[in-house]
């Protein structure tokens, strides 16, 4: 016997949703035949055009090398151009190109509508509650690290 009953671990209840978030989004956004690590860069590119590497890893909530591997990918396929910096040489800017602007559109038509259904689950006063819950627990596993 544990320590603490399964059902009560909220940690189960949050991978759970994860899982299930990640798999609706990786199915809406293969026509676009990018997975969701890449549609998030391809994305947070969109708004911010030329943030660096370390920045865009941050703003999608993965590990440096991983953004390495994610960014390879997508300049492989002409997705995205890579560019040093007109001051920090060392700094490479990052852009989509405007396959990756087609690329992006397509895969983000597919995540709004997950969003979209997932919000309609919901009242405007239960989302708003959800999403405060979800940013105590981000909050308190953060200060846990």
């Amino acid at each position: 016997m544990t320590s603490m009953p399964v059902e009560q671990r909220i940690g189960s209840y949050l991978k759970r949703a994860e899982q299930a978030l990640v798999g609706a989004k990786n199915a809406a956004v293969k026509p676009a035949a990018v997975t969701v690590p890449q549609y998030a860069a391809l994305l947070w590119l969109s708004e911010k055009p030329g943030v660096s590497a370390a920045s865009l890893a941050r703003l999608c909530g993965v590990t440096p090398p991983t953004m390495n591997t994610v960014l390879k990918n997508l300049v492989e396929r002409g997705l995205i151009e890579r560019t040093p910096h007109e001051l920090h040489r060392n700094v490479l800017e990052t852009r989509l190109t405007d396959e990756g602007r087609s690329a992006m559109e397509l895969a983000d038509a597919g995540a709004v509508s997950v969003e979209r259904a997932l919000a309609a689950e919901f009242s405007d006063e239960e989302r708003e509650l959800l999403i405060g819950l979800l940013g105590r627990c981000a909050g308190v596993l953060d200060a846990l690290r």
